[in-house]
């Protein structure tokens, strides 16, 4: 089975390492696009656009869910439209649900989350539960072969309250749960080598980065806090291996890029302009990283 880590890691390969993150609040959509419109509908159609011009360019998609939820049941339709036409693309998609609850809960979430209009090639989980709130997901996801990135060191300055705890035996939280999740991928991995199960580790931390890539060779990483919360190219770069093993999230910087003051006001901000903007933001967010290797 060609599964969904290694559609990813031969993507990265191709394409680089920018995973785009959709996380569109409607005022994102420049306010020519919005009339007429339903916000879920002015969301869907710059979602849309954007993906159009950023497919060839980009590793794969981030969609966050809360910015959907908060439009009701219109933008959870708008969620689903957006997964369905970035896979229709041949693009893969991570649903960013950060989901984690235990035993039968967990197994409807994968359920909802692995299949039907929620359908994802890869989801985010919370482990902070227990592994028996992994466990069902890690079923579906040997099934199906796709994937999920388990919540390991994120990249907001709370992660600190917690996650960088020492435990009894010295190690800090996050790398009991890199450890566990290392178990894992030693008896479900793709072809990549990589296990099925990733891990969420930021970049923002540059005195760990090299340190947890040498623990965890075999955990394939979502990267977040590039750009606005601090992370580089160069602090990405220690959480690669090979040059690969990893896709680097950026969200805002991308889908408002056409605020940003080089671009606005240039013409009349549509939707096309603003996806330009979108791919020009992508293309140098890619060739930072890859210089940087």
């Amino acid at each position: 089975m060609n599964t969904s880590i290694d559609k990813l890691f031969d993507v990265v390969a191709v394409k680089g390492h920018v995973c785009v993150g959709l996380d569109t609040c409607v005022d994102y959509v420049p306010a020519a696009e919005r009339q007429n419109k339903t916000s879920a509908e002015a969301v869907l159609a710059f979602n849309k656009a954007l993906v159009d011009v950023t497919f060839d360019v980009c590793a794969c998609y981030k969609v966050q869910i809360a910015y959907y939820e908060e439009m009701g049941i219109d933008g959870l339709r708008t969620y689903s439209e957006t997964l369905k036409y970035i896979r229709q693309k041949g693009s893969l998609v991570i649903a960013d649900i950060k989901r984690g609850d235990i035993t039968d809960t967990a197994a409807r979430y994968a359920k909802a989350h692995f299949y039907g209009d929620f359908e994802a090639d890869f989801v985010t989980i919370n482990p902070y539960m227990g592994m028996d709130s992994i466990a069902p997901w890690l079923k579906e996801a040997v099934v199906l072969g796709k994937g999920a990135f388990v919540l390991m060191r994120t990249s907001n300055p709370g992660m600190r309250d917690f996650q960088q705890l020492a435990a009894n035996n010295g190690k800090k939280l996050y790398d009991i749960v890199g450890d566990k999740l290392s178990g894992l991928a030693a008896e479900h991995h793709g072809k990549c080598g990589y296990g099925l199960l990733g891990a969420v580790v930021g970049c923002t931390e540059r005195d760990e980065a090299a340190q947890i890539r040498k623990n965890h060779p075999d955990l394939f990483f979502l990267i977040p806090g590039y750009g606005a919360q601090g992370g580089g190219a160069l602090d990405v770069t220690l959480l690669l291996r090979n040059g690969n093993g990893g896709v680097v999230n950026a969200s805002r910087s991308i889908i408002t890029a056409w605020k940003t003051p080089v671009n606005h006001g240039q013409k009349p901000v549509n939707n096309s302009f603003a996806a330009e903007a979108a791919r020009e933001a992508v293309v140098k967010m890619r060739d930072e990283i890859l210089g940087a290797l």
